[in-house]
């Protein structure tokens, strides 16, 4: 079988069982891989060549995204290995590829305490700043999805969050009250239409913002730590997890996120 081939029936199988997200990540790597070895028999291609494709194309990345290229060429060659009943081994397993991409060390963090989340919460100087850290902290909320939202998807207590993480068309995330009445005063201070974004800045501006705001209180915090946070925080106050997991985080399952599911150890 040739690589061309290879890769055109694992492509129908991404679109048949995985989300857009997913799908994605996986054509820019089998993109580039059959741009270099489209017409060869798949069982041709040696380990080394494969390490030198994945070199050239993670070099300088985190370590966490070379093994995520790795991982994926590795289940390419699984899927097509045993879907077509191949006699060959996965040239991915030779140890040269396994060493050279093996997972980072995993490093605990820590889990953020209400005294230091409320802290720096406080410490905020405009209501915009305000309802950032709120919104991640108290709601869930990702960085991504707290900048797309428009005034026309804040209804009452809840925010309507378009295309999300998850694949589907839309979810709904939850306020508590005093959250939603003050994101209503700045959607009304600021005189916000429609289509107009209620957080009109960048990713790297709001990744500061915590930052700097951490930095005061002396913790280290990134806007991921508070939507871990907001997590810890409800089911430490008897939220049950698969609650915790579905609506707050909004994901599909609960082991979704490994921190969940040690939250109330």
């Amino acid at each position: 079988m040739t690589t061309k081939e290879a890769i055109t029936l694992f492509k129908y199988y991404l679109q048949s069982n995985h989300k857009r997200r997913t799908i994605e990540s996986y054509s820019h790597l089998l993109e580039r891989f059959g741009s270099i070895h489209a017409q060869r028999e798949l069982d041709a291609i040696a380990p080394d060549e494969i390490f030198h494709f994945l070199e050239s194309m993670t070099k300088n990345l985190a370590k966490s995204t070379r093994r995520l290229r790795y991982a994926q060429l590795k289940a390419f060659y699984n899927f097509i290995i045993d879907r077509c009943s191949l006699n060959m081994r996965n040239s991915c397993n030779a140890s040269l590829l396994s060493k050279s991409f093996k997972a980072p060390k995993q490093i605990p963090r820590k889990i953020l305490d209400r005294e230091t989340v409320d802290e720096m919460i406080y410490n905020t100087k405009r209501l915009q700043d305000r309802l950032i850290l709120e919104l991640q902290a108290r709601c869930g909320l990702r960085i991504g999805e707290l900048l797309k939202i428009k005034m026309a998807d804040v209804s009452d207590r809840t925010i309507t969050l378009w295309e999300p993480k998850s694949g589907k068309e839309a979810e709904r995330a939850y306020m508590p009250e005093n959250v939603s009445r003050k994101l209503a005063e700045y959607i009304k201070d600021k005189a916000l239409q429609g289509e107009d974004r209620v957080f009109p800045i960048c990713y790297s501006t709001v990744r500061s913002l915590v930052k700097g705001l951490g930095a005061k209180v002396k913790v280290y915090v990134s806007p991921h730590d508070l939507r871990r946070y907001s997590a810890t925080y409800a089911s430490r106050n008897g939220v049950p997890l698969e609650v915790v997991s579905k609506v707050i985080l909004r994901h599909q399952d609960l082991n979704d996120d490994p921190d969940l599911s040690r939250q109330d150890q």
